[in-house]
């Protein structure tokens, strides 16, 4: 199979502020997706604020526009930026997500905290657990493993900016954990510190939550042959600004 032509590529109807990284020949493709945008849209009203501008299908996750479909392959919370993992092709959605499922794919995320780790490096271990009501998600404490890589990329005061590497998917899992540990994630509204929160925005007129999903990659194997893919969002600028 071969993917859409690159003209379908260049036409996406993209959605404010998200760019293509790259798509490989099947119809894997990554993109970059801004702070305050919608992986997909979760009701009426929502569509200008979404990954694409075109008709999201929630019973088959996949958006539509003309005679084009693009399958969503993973999420990002709308407050996090950065790869966002898409398909041309039904089969071959459902190949990648079983990646997903399986824990197979590698993820790094950046992330600007208030504090400092007190090691350079930590495997991070702990049980949580998830709550939805609606389309609302909190993470608790609970009994399902959360597991997380954690090295510093550059420790200051009052912020420090940490590399993470997410061993298990659950939802919220990094900024859960880095609340746990007295480093809340700078701009996190739900798990974050509030006053701290505030004076950041006020000093540095800079009002996001600053966790970034840097790096995906993954093999995965289609109609019997094996490819791999990988995909980098460069870092915002406000990361380096502090």
């Amino acid at each position: 199979m071969n993917g859409p032509p690159e003209s379908t590529w260049a036409a996406l109807p993209l959605g404010r502020g998200v760019a293509l990284l790259v798509h490989d020949a099947n119809g894997v493709a990554a993109l970059a997706k801004p702070a305050g945008i919608l992986s997909h849209p979760n009701a009426a009203g929502e569509e200008s604020r979404a990954l694409l501008n075109a008709a999201y299908r929630i019973d088959g996750e996949f958006y539509q526009w003309a005679a084009h479909r693009l399958w969503l392959l993973n999420r990002l919370d709308s407050a996090t930026s950065g790869v966002i993992l898409v398909a041309a092709d039904a089969a071959l959605a459902e190949t990648v997500r079983a990646q997903f499922k399986r824990k197979q794919v590698g993820k790094v995320y950046h992330a600007l905290v208030f504090g400092t780790p007190k090691k350079a490096a930590e495997l991070w271990q702990d049980r949580v657990a998830v709550q939805k009501r609606g389309e609302r998600i909190r993470t608790v404490g609970g009994n399902i493993p959360a597991e997380s890589r954690m090295s510093v990329v550059r420790s200051g005061r009052p912020v420090s900016l940490l590399r993470l590497e997410p061993q298990t998917g659950r939802s919220h899992q990094l900024r859960v954990q880095c609340a746990s540990r007295g480093l809340p994630i700078v701009g996190d509204q739900t798990y974050g510190n509030f006053r701290l929160n505030r004076e950041f925005a006020r000093t540095t007129g800079i009002k996001r939550m600053f966790l970034h999903s840097l790096e995906t990659s993954f093999e995965y194997e289609f109609e019997g042959k094996s490819f791999r893919f990988s995909a980098k969002a460069p870092l915002p600028a406000e990361f380096n600004t502090i």
